[in-house]
């Protein structure tokens, strides 16, 4: 069975905020171009998932009447708070500048994507759900022509079933690739054209929410509270917001970077214990878990950004990495890159001439643009949290309040699977057993997530030597899999040789794709599943 073709002008690979806001711009500049955006979700949101806090900066720009429109934006922040915990207490700090929140709002991103898909078809776009793009198309000179979504009806052992549908191209004169954090194609991309020649390693943290009704004595309305400190040690990155969002809902998470050195470390488990903190526990008690969910995050900034454009393509959002860290706020920054490439593209089209299309309009037009210098303005603030969190908060007020985001040097990243330690260095950590009130365990926390995907299909998470799990990470590491997965993925299980191996449930997988980041040794690969498995976010 050959594939069937469909051709469009651009191919948008993501239907995530940077997916949308690219495909509305090109309409709103030229309604005669054909778009097409295609999204792995079951539905446009469903694998969206952001704390959230949205500056509306781009949104601003790309639709000025978004409030008469009914975007779902309406709770402002009315208040920030930010906490340094201990284990038995609590205190605050002056709320630094970049997280201040004056005129943004509390959101979610997932219902947001879903209007702004809305909009994106009223303009002409096509939107399809549920198909994954699992291959990049080349021409014959070797540049991008489009995707090819995943052959569907494919057994666990390879074989198509009866039930077997290839796959089906979808090619353009530019295709841009908005896959959010650590594209399984961005990471061909990168490899095929050495976008990352140059630049530094792209570092990442891991998000893990839930979204909690809670007494409404304990809710206030636009309140905004981030903490750092306890429960991680003081070399860990990370730290914790909890948003009153509305409807005495209050979206809590917890981000920890994966440039964690503790094998034993584990970002479910920490995030479970520090609502057992004082500070934060009369928040939850009395009230009930609605949802849960987790994604890695792009914490490199400026001096990780690959190289944006290739014959035939773009990179815009997440998967390129414009997240600023020190605002915790991704979403008007993807948006930003995502209206600053279709600007390109549309005026390249326009012009013709010869094919492929190389964009070198877009990175000129965003080393001009505010995007470019609010990252490079924050740029040494990640990194400087290497040397800890009194050193990183001590380097922080100095490179904003004396350099003003201008010091004359710029600090660097380095792997994040290379910082994982061999647990000889370190000590297993107890987590509290979870009471089922304000701790969970994770296969409850996944049921909560809506997470599906159809068993009798090949594993989307592939190892590249099948020995590595037994032979390098339980001996050296401890399994680190075991504990980073935030869904219960993988376990060591005595095989009946009596030896043990590694059990992969890839049908619990909430496609955070930390294994893929945070494996000691590279060795596992996160693809795309079949159709539109995966969580299902709702209003998270």
């Amino acid at each position: 069975m050959e594939r069937e073709q469909m051709a469009y002008d651009v191919v948008i690979v993501g239907a995530g905020p940077a997916g949308l806001a690219a495909a509305i711009r090109l309409k709103q500049i030229d309604e005669e171009l054909s778009v097409c955006v295609i999204e792995k979700g079951a539905e446009v949101g469903a694998h969206i998932l952001s704390g959230a806090v949205l500056e509306p900066r781009s949104l601003n720009e790309l639709l000025p009447d978004w409030q008469a429109q009914g975007a779902p934006v309406e709770t402002a922040v009315t208040e920030d708070q930010f906490l340094l915990l201990t284990e038995t207490g609590s205190r605050k700090l002056p709320t630094p500048p970049q997280m201040h929140n004056q005129g943004n709002y509390i959101i979610s991103l997932g219902l947001l994507c879903r209007w702004l898909a809305e909009q994106a078809e009223g303009l002409g776009v096509e939107i399809y759900p549920g198909f994954a793009a699992a291959e990049v198309l080349y021409d014959e000179a070797g540049a991008v022509r489009g995707v090819a979504t995943g052959d569907m009806g494919v057994g666990r052992d390879g074989q198509p079933t009866d039930a077997y549908q290839p796959g089906m191209e979808l090619v353009g004169r530019l295709t841009l690739f908005a896959e959010g954090c650590r594209g399984s194609l961005t990471k061909t991309l990168f490899q095929r054209f050495n976008l990352r020649d140059g630049v530094d390693p792209q570092t990442y943290g891991i998000g893990i929410k839930e979204l909690w009704e809670v007494d409404p004595a304990q809710f206030h309305l636009g309140r905004a509270v981030h903490s750092i400190g306890w429960p991680l040690d003081q070399k860990t990155y990370g730290g914790s917001f909890l948003y009153h969002w509305k409807d005495n809902q209050i979206a809590f998470g917890f981000v920890v970077g994966l440039d964690y050195a503790n094998p034993y470390l584990s970002p479910f488990g920490e995030l479970q214990r520090l609502k057992l903190h004082p500070a934060m526990r009369p928040v939850f008690e009395g009230g009930r878990r609605i949802s849960y969910g987790s994604r890695a995050i792009t914490e490199g900034g400026l001096q990780s950004l690959p190289k944006l454009v290739f014959p035939g393509g773009a990179l815009i959002g997440d998967t390129a990495g414009f997240l600023n860290v020190p605002k915790i706020k991704g979403t008007h920054t993807a948006m930003k890159s995502a209206m600053l490439c279709a600007e390109a593209a549309a005026a390249a089209l326009k012009a013709g001439g010869d094919s492929p299309i190389l964009l070198d309009a877009y990175p000129e037009a965003f080393r001009k643009s505010w995007l470019y210098e609010e990252l490079h303005g924050v740029r040494n603030i990640r990194p400087s949290f290497r040397r800890g969190l009194m050193a990183g908060l001590a380097y922080s007020a100095l490179d904003t309040y004396v350099f003003k985001g201008k010091a004359p040097w710029t600090l660097h990243h380095h792997a994040d699977h290379s910082a994982t330690e061999p647990k000889a260095k370190h000590k297993p950590i107890d987590y509290p057993k979870p009471d089922g009130k304000l701790t969970f365990d994770r296969l409850s926390s996944v049921f909560l997530s809506g997470t599906n995907h159809e068993e009798d299909q090949p594993c989307h998470l592939q190892l590249k030597d099948p020995t590595v799990p037994t032979r390098i990470n339980l001996p050296t590491y401890d399994a680190p899999e075991q504990r980073y997965c935030p869904a219960a993925v993988y376990e060591i299980v005595q095989g009946q040789d009596g030896e043990p191996r590694l059990q992969i449930n890839a049908q619990n997988c909430v496609h955070c794709k930390t294994c893929d980041i945070k494996d000691p040794t590279q060795n596992i690969n996160w693809v795309t599943p079949q159709g539109g498995g995966g969580p299902v976010y709702g209003t998270m």
